[in-house]
């Protein structure tokens, strides 16, 4: 897959401090691509030297394999997490505003305004003063100005902040429906549940360095363990929980259930295929749950950001 965006070695210094170290990343078109990491580990400036808010001290970035200059403001959509909208002005005035900062001609903005206004079923709000509104409804009003000139290179720093659940559901939809339709997006957050759901790839950075990058499968089926949840049925609990300690690396394991069962977790070598294990088991008791346990983007954030400490 051709990458929409990469960023080579990037170093980004105030002073004595170093916010990036050689940072480089690869955006595939047609991605949501998430930029994780801890407070302080340096994806702000990373984001802002995409955006060209600053310039890194050494390293280079490239959109569509194009050295990254000014013009190429068009081709991207920022929504900071520290929103800008300007709150003594209208709705309708600052969205036909910021438009035309994008290049749209007033007629054409109009025209794409009316589409997302009546999408959002907001077109009431268009002589509404921006200080009118809660902090999600503005952030409605953000979302629409920075998706609305079509870029090719969307980046969302906190996009859910503000939202409540159903409302975060809807601009979770629109981020997918704006992926299918060729946008490559960089998703910046905390909210792990986020990323699983949404991100294709992603790349972990902490004090200043990449960490980790990767597809989203690849990243899981390398921090997977070969372990497995296992529920099983049998009149002799305690007796068939020895048996299966003395053959396999076996823990106990919580998870719901409804009816009383063994439950286990049993860890492999690679020696062993989860087909004999599950076939092994078939022959001591009742297999009713059967579970390959795959990490999830939150276990594998807190395990690597923890070994590089």
């Amino acid at each position: 897959m051709a990458n929409l965006l990469e960023v080579k070695q990037a170093t980004k210094r105030f002073g004595a401090f170093t916010a990036l170290q050689g940072v480089s990343i690869q955006v595939p078109k047609g991605s949501i691509f998430g930029l994780l990491g801890p407070n302080g580990a340096g994806k702000t400036t990373l984001i802002r030297i995409i955006n060209q808010i600053t310039l890194p001290d050494e390293g280079s970035v490239y959109l569509d394999n194009e050295l990254l200059k000014p013009q190429h403001i068009k081709d991207i959509g920022y929504l900071p997490e520290e929103r800008g909208l300007y709150k003594s002005m209208k709705v309708g005035e600052q969205a036909l505003y910021l438009a035309q900062l994008k290049g749209l001609s007033k007629k054409e903005a109009k025209e794409r305004l009316k589409y997302w206004f009546d999408k959002f079923e907001i077109t009431h709000w268009w002589d509404k003063k921006i200080q009118e509104l809660s902090k999600g409804m503005a952030q409605k009003v953000q979302f629409i100005v920075t998706v609305l000139h079509r870029p090719k290179l969307l980046i969302f720093d906190e996009p859910f902040s503000g939202f409540d659940p159903i409302n975060a559901n809807v601009i979770k939809d629109e981020i997918l429906q704006l992926r299918d339709e060729g946008a490559t997006v960089i998703f910046s957050t905390h909210r792990m549940e986020s990323v699983e759901e949404l991100c294709d790839h992603i790349a972990l950075i902490n004090k200043s360095r990449k960490i980790l990058e990767g597809k989203v499968s690849d990243v899981k089926r390398e921090f997977k363990s070969n372990t497995f949840e296992v529920g099983l049925l049998t009149n002799n609990t305690n007796g068939l929980y020895d048996t299966l300690n003395d053959k396999f690396d076996v823990v106990p394991a919580d998870f719901r259930t409804i009816d009383e069962q063994l439950k286990l977790k049993i860890t492999l070598d690679q020696n062993t295929s989860s087909n004999q294990l599950l076939a092994y088991l078939s022959e001591k008791a009742e297999v009713v749950r059967f579970n390959e346990v795959i990490p999830s983007i939150n276990e594998i954030f807190i395990k690597t950001i923890t070994e590089n400490e």
